[in-house]
């Protein structure tokens, strides 16, 4: 299956607008397919203002998020890979989401023999278990 992390961002991003908080996110600016204004960049991420009255062209794609911003008083434009998010959130009370440096599970073992002895069968009914 594809990354659920872009469906995931939209959809917190549009959850914190719709509540009237300003949304941020957290970015990973430490790799050489972000676009920012370098100077921001603390410790290898930023933190980016998305609400709608402070950018321009906001596209949250499958792929990549961009839009235009001004960082002190010049324009710029931001491009993203949306696996360089870290966190999606209400600067207003730090609600929302963080994500995981893979949000892609490895696939479950198919059912054509190569699932270890030690492993039971499935019954075919699906099964929930606690994570703390």
């Amino acid at each position: 299956m594809s990354s659920s992390r872009p469906y995931l961002v939209r959809a917190i991003y549009q959850w914190v607008v719709d509540n009237n908080h300003t949304p941020h996110m957290l970015i990973d600016a430490s790799g050489g397919d972000v676009q920012v204004p370098e100077q921001f960049v603390r410790d290898g991420r930023i933190i980016l203002n998305v609400a709608p009255q402070a950018v321009q062209g906001l596209d949250l794609g499958d792929e990549f998020i961009s839009f235009s911003a001004r960082f002190a008083g010049r324009p710029q434009q931001i491009f993203v890979p949306v696996q360089r998010v870290m966190a999606v959130y209400s600067r207003e009370n730090g609600q929302g989401m963080m994500f995981g440096e893979d949000d892609n599970p490895s696939p479950p073992p198919s059912d054509g023999g190569d699932r270890p002895e030690s492993q039971p069968k499935s019954s075919g009914r699906p099964g929930l278990r606690v994570v703390k």
